[in-house]
Formats: C-alpha cells, structure tokens, sequence
C-alpha cells in the first residue's frame, strides 16, 4: 500500500502546483484589469486565455455590481479552499498509507 501513499503524495503536490499556478494567473488578470494593457501583447493574451476557463462560468452567475466584476475574487476563495481542503487530505490520506503499509 506504500506505492499508494506515494503516489497520493505526488498527485496532492502536482494538485498543489496547478492550483497555484491558476491562483497566479488569476491575480494577473485582475491586475491587467486595472490598467490598460495591449490586447495584442502575446503575454496578455495568454493570461486572458488560461484564465478565462475559470473566469468565465462564475462571471456568468455573478452579475457585476456597481460595475465591479467579483469573479476573480469568488474563483481565488474557491482556489484557495480547494487547495486548503484537498491536498492536505490526500496527504495525510497519503501518510497513513505509507506508515500502514
């Protein structure tokens, strides 16, 4: 059962990276927001692309209020409470298995 647990533990750290890495561009798209960047800048539209698969569902049940967009900071909390809740669980999950095994 040991290569389980291993296997749990690789899987809640590769979990922990892409939530982060999400978390990361998020907080861009929000700052890019703020200013008034080239649309055609290829690093601008790679943001605009990774995040708006994320962006886009909660925009779409969250209507704007006074004209601010909520989205990103609905999608960071729901990131973070994955990323809180999930990877811990597989690794402690993961541990058990290692010193069960």
């Amino acid at each position: 059962m040991y290569v389980l647990g291993y296997f749990l533990q690789a899987l809640a750290g590769v979990i922990h990276v892409i939530l982060m890495t999400a978390t990361i561009i998020v907080i861009a798209r929000a700052v890019l927001s703020w200013v008034s960047p080239d649309p055609y800048n290829p690093i601008v539209r790679i943001i605009n692309q990774m995040s708006e698969p994320l962006l886009f569902p909660v925009r779409r049940r969250v209507p704007y209020i006074s004209g601010i967009d909520f989205s990103p900071m609905i999608v960071l909390l729901a990131l973070m409470f994955v990323d809180n809740f999930l990877v811990p669980s597989l690794q402690r999950i993961a541990v058990g298995l290692i010193q069960g095994g």
